[in-house]
């Protein structure tokens, strides 16, 4: 048998080694020019490595990251990720006039169609569908929780309720019950793509050579959930398109985009608003829910207030309210305003990219220059908000002059077209669920927006697995009021 020295002796091993460690150590330099390189001229912001620039150091929580980063390097300064250089503002006004750049004619045609279906006027005729999904959601509360007796997770009630609403919306059908099989295909497959949109957890995203990986399980996984989310996009579609056929649909967005706009939007942008209306519907909302029943079920004082201020305008008698009520209660609307500023759901909003040369300070921000909104740190903004790490709704009661805002749901001409869907929703299910029910935490729960949280990297936060009981105020009225709404 030869040896290996036979065939590669000392002298030629040493050679292709040396050979192998020079290209390496070549790419290597070349790669990092081209990463500092890239950097945006003018802009301060934290020393990076080689290769991986600042994604090591940002941690599990890059909002929370940023935020700090910020007093040291000011409003708006740049982070790299990877090979990456990525904006990153954290002040009110930078953030409503830096990267936004006019959109392009698909994004214009498809904000268009979902933005008719989602305005103020639109959203009143979606009252008989908020009162029939809420008043459902209060009855699998009082079942599920046993009349009270039992400390439950609501998240899958939470699902339901967002994703029933969601599909009503979009494709005119309902999810009445958490047993359909489409339920827990979409729950699953949605809540793990949700984990590829994060923003600093993917590091193929920001290091190219990565990529090349053929044993990439990222990748694979992607590809499935695709294929997996493709699948029941189809069934929905099919229906519709059956129901449409036999003139058995129910108003919503696929049929307006159909019978009216279809011929304007390709499959592409057609399967768009259907993917971001499903994202929108479970990613956000559910989020938002969750947050506000952690922090009732933690600040018994606030549902003392909340109560005493529903009972205004609806005595214990009525459990359910009326969803006719277009937001009457302010403290209510102050209480949804304020958990969405105290938690911020997206905390890094969707990251932007500029599409032309836009100028900050006299600074240039290329076209194609990533940007991150970062509404975690502006909703905590110690020059914007008084006793910001206080949990306080009474600050948007006593705003008489429509001063605050919050950034949770965007700004500018990048705000989030379901706004007003959003606060009527989350404001019925409230009104409904504090004049029906007691909340009591189920054990320990965490309602700090940062220790409190389940997945800090995620894109939208979620807070850790939490139990309640449901115990109602008045039961005959409860179960009177939904008798009534069988």
């Amino acid at each position: 048998m030869v040896s290996i020295e036979e065939l590669w002796p000392t002298p030629l091993r040493l050679q292709i080694l040396f050979i192998v460690a020079s290209v390496f150590t070549f790419s290597l330099i070349t790669y990092e020019c081209i990463r500092r390189k890239s950097l945006l001229s003018g802009f301060g912001g934290p020393w990076g490595l080689p290769i991986v620039g600042n994604l090591l150091s940002i941690g599990e929580d890059a909002a929370e990251s940023y935020r700090v980063w910020a007093r040291t390097y000011g409003e708006v300064y740049q982070v790299q990720l990877g090979s990456i250089p990525v904006l990153v503002i954290v002040s009110d006004t930078s953030g409503t006039t830096i990267g936004t750049a006019p959109f392009n004619d698909s994004l214009k045609k498809r904000r268009k169609i979902a933005a008719s279906a989602l305005n103020k006027p639109a959203v009143q005729t979606y009252v008989p569908q908020l009162d029939m999904e809420t008043k459902l959601f209060i009855d699998e509360l009082w079942k599920v929780g046993d009349h009270g007796s039992a400390s439950i997770s609501p998240i899958p009630m939470i699902q339901r309720l967002n994703m029933s609403l969601t599909l009503t919306m979009n494709w005119g059908r309902r999810m009445e019950s958490q047993s359909n099989k489409l339920f827990g295909r979409i729950t699953h497959v949605e809540d793990e793509l949700s984990k590829f949109r994060r923003t600093n957890a993917n590091l193929q995203d920001y290091i190219p050579l990565l990529r090349l990986n053929p044993l990439n399980v990222d990748s694979v996984k992607a590809r499935e959930m695709r294929t997996r989310r493709d699948k029941y996009m189809k069934v929905l579609d099919d229906e519709l398109h059956e129901k449409l056929a036999k003139g058995e649909v129910n108003p919503c967005i696929q049929v307006n985009v159909l019978q009216e706009g279809g011929s304007q939007l390709t499959k592409c942008e057609i399967t768009s608003i259907n993917v971001t209306m499903l994202a929108a519907g479970l990613d956000t909302m559910i989020s938002a829910v969750s947050w506000e029943m952690v922090c009732l079920a933690t600040q018994p004082d606030i549902q003392t207030a909340a109560v005493k201020a529903i009972g205004e305008h609806f005595t214990e008698q009525q459990p359910l309210c009326d969803a006719n009520d277009d937001q009457s209660c302010k403290y209510i609307v102050g209480f949804v305003k304020e958990t969405l500023r105290f938690y911020t759901m997206a905390r890094l909003s969707l990251p932007r990219r500029s599409t032309r040369d836009t100028f900050f300070d006299d600074k240039l921000i290329p076209a194609g220059t990533i940007v991150f909104l970062n509404a975690w740190a502006y909703n905590h903004d110690p020059t914007v908000w008084k006793d910001l790490d206080e949990f306080r709704p009474e600050r948007w009661v006593e705003d008489n002059d429509n001063e605050l805002r919050h950034y949770t749901l965007g700004a500018g001409s990048r705000m989030c077209i379901g706004i007003h869907l959003a606060y009527r929703e989350l404001y019925l299910i409230f009104i409904r669920l504090l004049n029906s029910f007691e909340l009591i935490p189920g054990g320990d729960v965490d309602a700090h927006p940062l220790t409190g949280q389940d997945d800090p990297s995620a894109l939208t936060t979620q807070p850790k697995p939490f139990k309640v009981k449901f115990v109602p105020r008045n039961t005959a009225a409860l179960i009177q009021a939904l008798a009534g709404s069988e």
